[in-house]
């Protein structure tokens, strides 16, 4: 039965009918084999709904308190404070460790599930970067990995502390960026990078490197990386000391089915459009229900992988001259090439393509 589960996970879907089938057939095999019990399951997909909800919920209840003049007191010293005082996000500071071992993230882990896979040793003398690949729509393997302990971080990487980065606007968000902060994650700006970094050995930051538009290539079965003209995270790892680790989210992509956006369609153009406008770009994306299969916004049920490879140990130079930063950069593509020819069979046998390097 446990291979039958397997075959069933590995399957890419082609359509959202194939889907629906293809996650009833998981579904049947995974509760047969006794592998997730019914009574978690609710708990699973409650886990998954809180990470896109709890924007929008700090929200609420931040305009909430702002409609009780009382509260004034409180709310508008807290604004000028998130405005133009508070540097945790930059630091690395508040991380608070009762919230990364949560339930709540393991039961995220559960709900696909996420492993993290280590294959080499990082010791605890050095800063490092880890560079996280694909995007894939929301990047659930980075979180989970590396923005809780749900996959035994720390147990796998004693001594290494580390702060996924994202986008600087999450950090203007009235008590969304309290949850953040507490959870380790900081701005993905050079300043936090090397902030980050220069605090001293075993620290680390986690930079999804393809970004939005790296987004917009997510699809079952394919992994097309937005990374030939990426150097800046290259740059930073120079400047600070930091040894590169690269790391390959298998399984990322496969989790939501993305509508046609392919070069040259009207959909692609307009995300292009917002992605300029706004700094990120929104993919049109089909998932399952929270409580059907058929349609929704919830991720279907895939396992996720999460790879890290062994560091790479660069020239540590404030200002890295363009031919040691192109060599750099070709070093650790090649060396993310193989860590993807060394594992792809295990954990992409029903790939539709092999790695791409696209833009």
């Amino acid at each position: 039965m446990a291979g039958n589960s397997e075959s069933a996970v590995r399957d890419v879907p082609t359509s959202v009918v194939d889907e629906a089938e293809l996650q009833r057939k998981v579904d049947l095999a995974i509760n047969a084999a006794g592998q997730r019990p019914m009574l978690e399951r609710p708990l699973q997909s409650l886990a998954v709904f809180h990470w896109g909800l709890m924007p929008f919920l700090c929200m609420a209840i931040f305009f909430l308190l702002c409609s009780i003049p009382p509260l004034w007191l409180i709310v508008v010293p807290y604004v000028i404070w998130i405005l133009f005082v508070d540097d945790a996000y930059i630091v690395g500071k508040r991380r608070k460790e009762w919230l990364r071992r949560s339930p709540v993230f393991r039961y995220l882990r559960e709900y696909f599930p996420i492993e993290l896979v280590r294959t080499a040793e990082l010791k605890p003398d050095r800063p490092y970067l880890f560079a996280y690949h694909p995007h894939g729509i929301i990047g659930f393997g980075a979180v989970t990995s590396f923005g809780s302990e749900a996959c035994g971080f720390s147990a796998k990487y004693p001594g290494i502390t580390p702060h996924v980065l994202t986008l600087e606007s999450n950090f203007q968000m009235p008590l969304y960026r309290e949850y953040l902060i507490s959870l380790g994650f900081g701005a993905v700006s050079r300043k936090a990078c090397e902030a980050m970094l220069r605090k001293g050995p075993g620290n680390a930051i986690v930079i999804v490197v393809g970004g939005a538009q790296e987004s917009l290539n997510a699809r079952p079965g394919e992994l097309d990386l937005t990374l030939k003209r990426r150097k800046g995270f290259v740059r930073v790892a120079m400047r600070t000391g930091a040894d590169l680790v690269p790391v390959l989210g298998f399984g990322e992509n496969d989790i939501y089915v993305q509508a046609d956006n392919h070069n040259g369609s009207w959909l692609y153009w307009l995300q292009q459009k917002v992605k300029r406008t706004l700094g990120f770009t929104v993919p049109i994306i089909i998932g399952r229900g929270l409580s059907h299969r058929a349609f929704g916004w919830m991720p279907y049920q895939r396992p996720i992988h999460v790879v890290a490879g062994a560091p790479i140990r660069v020239p540590h130079t404030e200002t890295p001259t363009s031919e040691e930063l192109d060599e750099a950069h070709g070093r650790y593509v090649a060396a993310l090439a193989q860590l993807y020819e060394d594992h792809k069979d295990l954990y992409a046998p029903h790939r539709i393509r092999d790695l791409r390097f696209v833009e």
